[in-house]
């Protein structure tokens, strides 16, 4: 008899916009529509419906034994290195015999900077198609912003990578809280830089609560700043490449074996928050690339 695959369990930290909310929830919905051979389910580390431990006894309740968690974050900090890993143990005790692998935290990752450069394609328009356009642009990527500084690195990391052969005047970085730069310092420090043109590119899965706070700052600045042309971009959001990703997370947790371990970090040791990005080699952090 063939040994059923694990089911595949999706985390994300939670928002109180429902909007947002709702967004995860299709995302998932979509996940098991495409794979239906597979369990899938998803919840919340907090503030949305439904928690993860909901998402977890569904699962028990439909025969599941074991799963693979893939945190539905962008960072291998902060919720998914230390939130996450507390919520699964907690939902061990109460589901005695289930047993669980961690998939990597999302970014940065080649597809997701391909969505990001799609999407600030899409906030320049036909101003940004002309041969030579893109250097006179610069990027600024907003993040969450967390207490835990490896988090913010990793911002700062994902924005490098985004500069890397592009052909942009510059990738800066601002976090919408909890961190510094803010919005606002952001942009101030992109035009002591010398730009005229700012695309602000938010750093986030799904609409929410913070980007729609990004987006605000960013219209209170440009207003006080007519000089500069300043443009929002939109989030990343359900496309095909985050939802293939999200598979190719879960294929690498059930391939560990390691069953109730640390999570992985960027460079697939457990517990990490350092390491490299397939494909990119061992690339420095900076806040600001010319």
């Amino acid at each position: 008899m063939t040994t059923p695959p694990p089911a595949l369990l999706i985390a994300g930290h939670g928002t109180r916009d429902e909007a947002g909310a709702e967004a995860f929830r299709e995302f998932v919905r979509e996940l098991g529509r495409r794979h239906p051979e597979l369990p899938v389910s998803g919840g919340f580390l907090a503030l949305s419906s439904p928690p993860l431990g909901e998402a977890v006894a569904e699962l028990v309740g439909r025969g599941v034994r074991r799963f693979a968690a893939v945190p539905l974050m962008l960072v291998s900090a902060g919720h998914a290195k230390d939130d996450l890993p507390a919520a699964l143990a907690h939902e061990k005790e109460r589901h005695p015999g289930i047993s669980y692998a961690y998939g990597r935290p999302l970014g940065p990752h080649p597809a997701l900077l391909s969505v990001l450069e799609r999407r600030l394609d899409e906030a320049l328009g036909s101003a940004g198609r002309r041969p030579g356009d893109r250097a006179e642009v610069t990027v600024l990527l907003v993040g969450r912003g967390s207490t835990d500084p490896e988090a913010n690195a990793e911002v700062h990391r994902a924005a490098r990578l985004l500069w890397e052969g592009r052909g942009l005047g510059g990738v800066g970085t601002a976090f919408v809280s909890l961190a510094a730069p803010d919005v606002p310092s952001g942009l101030d420090r992109c035009v002591k830089l010398g730009a005229r043109r700012i695309v602000v590119l938010p750093y986030f899965l799904f609409p929410g609560v913070l980007p729609d706070r990004v987006r605000d700052q960013t219209e209170g600045w440009a207003a006080a700043h007519p000089e500069v042309e300043v443009r929002s971009a939109g989030v990343l959001g359900p496309v095909p490449e985050l939802l293939d990703l999200v598979m190719e997370r879960y294929a690498e947790a059930v391939r560990s074996g390691h069953d109730g371990h640390r999570p992985h970090g960027p460079d697939g040791r457990h517990g990490s928050a350092h390491g490299h990005v397939p494909g990119h080699g061992q690339q420095e952090a900076h806040s600001y690339a010319l």
